[in-house]
C-alpha cells in the first residue's frame, strides 16, 4: 500500500489524483488530521486514516500495512523537525519499506533558513535505516502567481531577490515527481534536486505580467527589512513577513536555481512553463 501524509493539501490532493491514474484505489492509503475532510476520497475506495504529526498515537495505526510513504513536509515551521522524526520512527517501527519526503531544492547547502528543518529531517531519514528518496523540491510558481492580479493592479512587482534566479515549477509538476517516485516499480533510495526547466528573475516576472495583462508592471527591488516591513503592512504575520523577505533576499544568490532538470526527466515531460502558470492566476 502507498500512504500519503497532509493528503487533504493541494498537493497531497494533486498526488492522490496522479496515484489513482497509476494504481488502484483499494492500495492508496489518504493520511490527515481530519478523515472529514476526504470523504470524497473514501467513497472512491482508497483507505482514508486519522494522521496528526502532533498526535503521535495516531500515527503508528495510520501506517499499518503500508509499503510506501510520501512524507509531505508539514506546515507548521519551527515545529516540523520533531513532527517528522515522529512520523519516520512511527514508519521504522510500521515496517514501512520506503519512504519519500518532499524536502527543499539543494537542502544540504540551501541558505535559505527554511532549509534548517529539512536537513534535520534529512539526517533523521539516514539515522532511520529505512530506505528512502529525497525530493528536493525548488519554489512553487504559484508562490507569485498568488500575488499577479494584486502585482498589475498596483503597477509594480515587489521584492528582495535582485537578480537572482529562480527555478519555478507548478506544484502539479511536483506533484507527478512524487507520484512517479511512489509508483515505480522498483523503489530507489535517490536524491532528486527538482526545478523547472526554465529560471526566471522577479524583472522577468514583471515583464511577463505586462505582456500578459496589457498594463506596465515594473519590478522593484527593496532591501529585506523594508521588505518585510511592507509584507507585514498588508497583513502578514510578522514570522511569515520574515521568512518569506528572508528567502527572496537569499534566492539573490541564485539559492533557488538549478538547472539540472531531474524534474523534467522524472516526469517524462517539460515542466509547466511559469508564464502559463501566470496567465492561469490572471484569468481567475
Amino acid at each position: 500500500m502507498i500512504a500519503v501524509t497532509g493528503a487533504s493539501g493541494q498537493l497531497g490532493r494533486l498526488i492522490i489524483a496522479g496515484l489513482l491514474e497509476k494504481v488502484a484505489p483499494a492500495t492508496i492509503v489518504a493520511l490527515v488530521r481530519d478523515p472529514a475532510k476526504l470523504a470524497d476520497l473514501a467513497e472512491r475506495g482508497i483507505t482514508v486514516r486519522a494522521f496528526d504529526y502532533n498526535r503521535p498515537e495516531t500515527l503508528g495505526s495510520g501506517l499499518a500495512g503500508v509499503d510506501r510513504l510520501l512524507l509531505i513536509s508539514s506546515s507548521e515551521v519551527g515545529q516540523r523537525e520533531a513532527q517528522h522524526r515522529a512520523v519516520i520512527d512511527a514508519a521504522r517501527a510500521a515496517g514501512v519499506g520506503f519512504i519519500a519526503y518532499t524536502s527543499i531544492l539543494h537542502a544540504d547547502t540551501n541558505p535559505l533558513d527554511l532549509a534548517i528543518e529539512h536537513r534535520a529531517t534529512e539526517q533523521a531519514l539516514t539515522e532511520s535505516g529505512v530506505p528512502h528518496a529525497l525530493l528536493r523540491n525548488g519554489w512553487y510558481t504559484e508562490n507569485y502567481a498568488l500575488g499577479a492580479a494584486s502585482a498589475v493592479a498596483h503597477g509594480a512587482l515587489f521584492g528582495s531577490a535582485g537578480s537572482g534566479r529562480i527555478s519555478g515549477a507548478s506544484r502539479a509538476d511536483y506533484a507527478a515527481a512524487a507520484v512517479a517516485v511512489l509508483t515505480a516499480e522498483v523503489a530507489t533510495p535517490a536524491t532528486y534536486e527538482l526545478a523547472g526547466d526554465d529560471a526566471f528573475t522577479l524583472t522577468d516576472l514583471a515583464a511577463a505580467l505586462s505582456d500578459l495583462s496589457g498594463k506596465t508592471v515594473t519590478y522593484q527591488n527593496l532591501p529585506e527589512a523594508d521588505y518585510r516591513t511592507m509584507l507585514e503592512q498588508v497583513g502578514l504575520p510578522a514570522p511569515l513577513a520574515a521568512m518569506l523577505a528572508e528567502s527572496d533576499a537569499k534566492a539573490a544568490a541564485d539559492a533557488l536555481f538549478d538547472d539540472g532538470h531531474a524534474l523534467r526527466d522524472l516526469i517524462g515531460r517539460p515542466t509547466t512553463p511559469w508564464r502559463t502558470t501566470l496567465q492561469s492566476a490572471l484569468n481567475g
